[in-house]
């Protein structure tokens, strides 16, 4: 037999490459892939020693190539990126050939392993019958290994691997595995019909082998001697085909044609015994024959030219004297049909039946991955996911039809109902219990309303304290503008006090408001009081269910006393429809409850399965992971990852099965169900229980739904009282800060008359006797100013300006001032004592703020000024307020005259109305005081360390504090005023 030489390489080096570009192209740390890198190289070491005459061997060579289309999908290995040069010397001119490609790395790999797989089949003992089993798969493995030559390895830079050399090799190991399985059925004895065709076959292919060694021969490509035996031997497989089918057609009677096809095969025989005794004796080391191939071709020749031989005499024979049917020619003879035995195996099913991912070994470079490897896996993920949502929702969609279903039929609570009467309904709601609970030790709510009428009365007094107060300053103010006319110079109070009322008014309609809240709050807790005591008495002495029952019974339900003395729903009389047996046709009311009862576990184990199978089914799509399946098929679904993708969901297809079972025996079961529990509810007992059980559901909701509303009444006015007190006690504070406001206000008001009437009295005093002079020179003033006559203009006058002596008209608006009102302020810092200041003044009792007289401050100010206006001063009414007298000042006081000079700046609350010997201007206002109750910080609207005049209206009196409306009435700085009215 004829086996393939091997190729030889030299020795590569492939750490350092695939670290460079592990470093560049994947970002990671090539030292951690020093072992990996170490066990590639050793594998092709390993694959350089490979025997060619063992299994071993090939199984080294396919190890390092599968590594090798592993390593392709990571790592491009080519003159452009990983530069290797992979050397390889040429099988039959021994020629050294170098590329970068990997591509020839593989292909050389793979015609080693053919090689060794010829070698092997060569060398098999085919005397024996697993001999004969090995050489025929071996060779046939070899034609496949250099089939994917052919078919993946194009432009071959070698000439044993380019097409027409592999072709020839293709044609000799198919024509010697039909060689030996026809040896195999000659063995064995089988039909000579069968042998003719096999014979056929295997003449064809050496006829082609003969073709391709000639041509390739010529080229120095194969030994010479290759042609020879396969000359021999298609000379052989010639003559075969036409003795085993001449032996067929003397079998069928067909004496002359057997004697043709004899003469032929003898003719054949005979070219087969020349050529193989041309064979010479020795051979040379490159034909790869053994040395006593020539005498075994010879051997084989003679004997089977004998056998020929023989059986012609014989045909002949028996033609001339018994048959005498015409010898065709040999031309004339039909073509012997051919029957192909021996076929290229794929390189997949070199390894049939064995475990092939056991001889490449583990990926060695598994932990690489890829980006488009990760890519696509990321898109597979999805369509996984998406199935299993799909299987989730229609699961859900199951479950939820079902439950809806059971639901609409009241199962399995209605069964229990019918198997036990109304013995488990007749339990206390928890729901009462618990209610009961709330509501135990909770004191009733007469106390919490009393406070609440506490707190509105106190609240309400403040703001009448307030309002009298007011009233009265306003009163007092009024009497004293009636009394002392344009002299009584104050603000009336209505302007002032705008706040305070809008504050009192304010206050007290949230009052009313409240106090309709609290009838509401009231007239509930009435209405609900009697189930108030009833729910806390039963929750404080554990006995819910005795008013449970008390409830029930008077909602109308029948009962029965128990052996405990609490009533129960049903007579003991009444039994279950278990009980009863009224002998009618068909099936028992038990009989039905247990088949609905059957139902409805097979439903239930339905529904338990398919959960299960939707875990299972979670559980390996979460587990998935076809990285490895992506890289093995990295080029082959560059546009087809949609059908990879299909065929891997495919494993999922049990799961989804499973799972459209279940739904489809739920349907059935479902309708079987339907109908089932549809019977039982039309018998008659069981319609006459039903309708006494829903009697008794509507009284055990009308129970419920009472006792409910009483919870919710009781949680309503707790947080109704709750929010009541937090109002009343925040109102307090604020009603308390008015009061104070308003005792501060007024105290300033009193302070500021008391001033001003101190002020009228010495000015009347003093200037008694100045009423005609006054009006003398105030009509001779108007008279100037009313003149037309420039001679009599002031400005000409070169003397000062006489001191006029008469207070103004009626006519003229006394608030017409150009005082300015200051900013407003919360800060009332005592006034610096003056030495001007007069005794009435400094005298003052403890109570009252304490200001400084007017005259006063402004005699300084004339003194500072320097003496009267001069007269090129333009006229100013106000440079001349009224006084009482043209009698000078008292000592020390200084002239109570004094230039148009701006009033000394102080904030509102310090002095919070304007002095009364200045006259404000028309239509002022001064601000009010704070609105809301100020903090105490800001709650001084003057001192009360600081004394204020004594006059004949009584200002002097010390204000004593809130008290006794006697102690009031007997220091009232007011009272003196009395006897005025």
């Amino acid at each position: 037999m004829i086996s393939c030489p091997l190729k030889q390489t030299n020795e590569i080096d492939w750490v350092h490459p695939l670290k460079a570009h592990i470093r560049q192209a994947y970002g990671d740390d090539p030292d951690r892939y020093t072992e990996e890198c170490n066990t590639l190289n050793r594998l092709r070491q390993d694959m350089r020693g490979a025997g060619k005459d063992s299994a071993a061997g090939r199984d080294l060579l396919y190890r390092y190539y599968g590594q090798l289309e592993l390593l392709d999908l990571r790592f491009p290995v080519d003159e452009n990126h990983i530069k290797i040069s992979f050397t390889w010397f040429d099988a039959f001119t021994h020629k050294p050939i170098s590329q970068y490609s990997l591509a020839y790395e593989k292909a050389s790999i793979i015609f080693n392993i053919s090689a060794v797989l010829s070698c092997h089949a060569a060398n098999q003992n085919r005397f024996d019958d697993a001999g004969l089993k090995t050489a025929y798969h071996s060779f046939q493995a070899a034609a496949g290994m250099f089939t994917y030559i052919n078919e993946n390895f194009l432009h071959a830079p070698s000439t044993d691997l380019s097409r027409d050399t592999v072709k020839t090799l293709i044609s000799i190991m198919l024509a010697q595995g039909q060689e030996v399985f026809l040896q195999k059925q000659v063995a064995d004895g089988k039909k000579v019909g069968l042998l003719a065709k096999l014979a056929s076959q295997a003449s064809y292919l050496y006829g082609q082998a003969v073709e391709g060694l000639q041509e390739n021969v010529q080229r120095g490509v194969f030994d010479k001697l290759w042609v020879q035996v396969a000359q021999v031997k298609h000379h052989s497989s010639t003559s075969l085909a036409q003795y085993y089918q001449a032996l067929a057609d003397d079998d069928a009677n067909a004496h002359g044609m057997a004697v043709a096809r004899l003469q032929s095969a003898e003719v054949e025989g005979r070219d087969a015994l020349r050529i193989a005794a041309a064979f010479p004796s020795s051979v040379s080391p490159n034909s790869y024959l053994n040395s006593d191939t020539g005498a075994c071709l010879a051997d084989a020749s003679k004997k089977h030219l004998a056998n020929v031989q023989e059986r012609l005499t014989a045909f002949n024979k028996d033609n001339d004297f018994i048959y005498h049917q015409t010898i065709p020619a040999e031309t004339t003879l039909s073509v012997i049909p051919k029957l192909p035995a021996a076929k290229a195996i794929p390189v997949s099913d070199l390894y049939q039946g064995q475990d092939i991912q056991r001889i490449i070994g583990p990926d060695i470079f598994q932990k690489l991955v890829p980006m488009s490897v990760t890519e696509s896996a990321s898109l597979y993920d999805e369509e996984k996911a998406k199935l299993v949502r799909a299987e989730a929702e229609n699961v859900e969609t199951a479950n939820g039809e079902m439950a809806a279903s059971l639901d609409y039929l009241k199962l399995p609570d209605s069964l229990n109902i019918l198997k036990g009467g109304m013995d488990q309904e007749s339990s206390v709601d928890e729901r009462f219990c618990a209610w009961c609970e709330e509501l135990a030790g909770h004191e009733p709510f007469g106390q919490a309303f009393d406070q609440l009428s506490a707190d509105k009365s106190t609240i309400n007094g403040f703001l009448d304290r307030c309002i009298k107060q007011l009233d009265m300053e306003e009163s007092i103010c009024e009497k004293m503008r009636s009394k002392y006319g344009v002299d009584w110079t104050q603000q009336p109070s209505s302007r002032l006090t705008s706040t305070l009322w809008s504050d009192i008014q304010s206050y007290r309609g949230a009052i009313e408001e409240a106090s309709s809240s609290d009838a509401q709050l009231l007239n509930t807790a009435r209405q609900y009081e009697s189930d108030f005591d009833e729910m806390r008495s039963a929750g404080e002495t554990d006995e819910a269910d005795v008013l449970y029952q008390r409830a029930m019974q008077k909602a109308g339900a029948s009962r029965s006393k128990s052996r405990n003395g609490v009533t129960s729903p049903a007579s003991p009389q009444e039994g279950c429809l278990l009980d009863d047996d009224y002998g009618e046709g068909g099936l028992t009311v038990p009989d039905q409850i247990a088949k609905v009862e059957d139902l409805l576990k097979r439903l239930s184990l339905i529904k338990r399965d398919r959960m299960q199978v939707l875990r299972d089914l979670k559980e390996k799509a979460q587990g998935d992971d076809i990285s490895n399946v992506l890289i093995l098929n990295k080029k082959s679904i560059a546009n087809h990852e949609s059908r990879l993708f299909q065929v891997e969901l495919e494993k999922y297809r049990p799961h989804q099965n499973r799972l459209l079972q279940g739904t489809h025996k739920q349907a059935a079961l479902m309708k079987e169900l339907t109908k089932a529990y549809g019977d039982l509810l039309q018998d008659k007992r069981v319609r006459s229980e039903q309708l006494r059980y829903e009697s008794f559901t509507r009284q055990r909701n009308q129970v419920a739904t009472k006792y409910q509303r009483v919870f919710q009444a009781f949680n309503g006015l707790v947080d109704g009282l709750v929010r009541a007190h937090s109002f009343y006690s925040e109102m307090k504070d604020t009603v308390e800060n008015l009061e104070r406001n308003v005792e501060s206000f007024v105290s300033n008001r009193r302070s500021e008359g008391a001033q001003l009437l101190g002020q009228i009295e010495r000015d009347k005093a003093n200037h008694s006797g100045g009423q005609a002079d006054r009006e003398r020179d105030r009509l001779r003033d108007l008279m100037e100013r009313m003149s037309m006559d420039p001679s009599s203009s002031p400005t000409k006058t070169s003397t000062p300006r006489p001191t006029p002596t008469s207070r103004p008209s009626q006519t003229q608006e006394p608030y017409s001032s150009k005082f300015q009102s200051p900013p407003s302020s919360n800060h009332h810092p005592r006034p610096s004592s003056n030495p001007n200041t007069p005794q009435s003044v400094a005298s003052l009792p403890r109570g009252y703020p304490q200001q400084p007289a007017a005259g006063g401050i402004q005699g300084e100010r004339m003194g500072e000024a320097g003496g009267l206006p001069s007269v090129n001063d333009p006229y100013n009414p106000m440079a001349y307020p009224y006084q009482s007298a043209l009698s000078a000042p008292p000592a020390g006081q200084g002239v109570y005259y004094h230039n148009h000079v701006q009033a000394p700046h102080h904030t509102y609350p310090q002095q919070a109305y304007p002095q009364h010997s200045q006259y404000p201007h028309q239509g002022y206002v001064p601000p009010p005081p704070p609105p809301g109750p100020p903090p105490s910080s800001q709650m001084n609207f003057g001192n009360p360390e600081i004394s204020h005049p004594s006059g004949s209206g009584g200002y002097a009196y010390h204000q004593p504090p809130r008290g006794s409306a006697t102690q009031h009435a007997q220091q009232d700085p007011w009272a003196g005023l009395n006897a005025w009215k």
